[in-house]
């Protein structure tokens, strides 16, 4: 498996944690806690792969991203948050940084 494949695991994972993280109570319910803990390993471990192969900022850059779009998703769809134009267009701005890395990385130019 090659270091993409890996992050696209810990973005997904990263997803999973942060979605997870209101329901802990700050760490507070034992089963929510578990679940947010062991997606938050998961998604350090797969990272730790990643870097492996792709520079630790172009890394971290992308999981962020991957992250920050995936939890997004999850709120405006399960959670009723905003889903106003002007926020997705800023979201999309985001998904194009993931996606010129991405480019730019197959160009072997990172």
């Amino acid at each position: 498996m090659d270091g993409w494949m890996y992050l696209v695991i810990a973005g997904i994972a990263e997803v999973f944690y942060a979605a997870s993280m209101p329901r802990t109570e700050g760490f507070t319910r034992i089963y929510p806690s578990l679940f947010c803990l062991t997606f938050i390993g998961v998604s350090m471990y797969f990272l730790s792969l990643a870097t492996r192969t792709i520079p630790v900022g172009t890394a971290y850059a992308v999981w962020v991203g991957i992250g920050a779009l995936g939890t997004a998703a999850y709120g405006m769809v399960y959670l009723n948050e905003d889903k106003g134009l002007l926020r997705i267009a800023c979201f999309g701005l985001i998904l194009a940084g993931i996606i010129g890395l991405k480019i730019l990385a197959a160009d072997k130019q990172l």
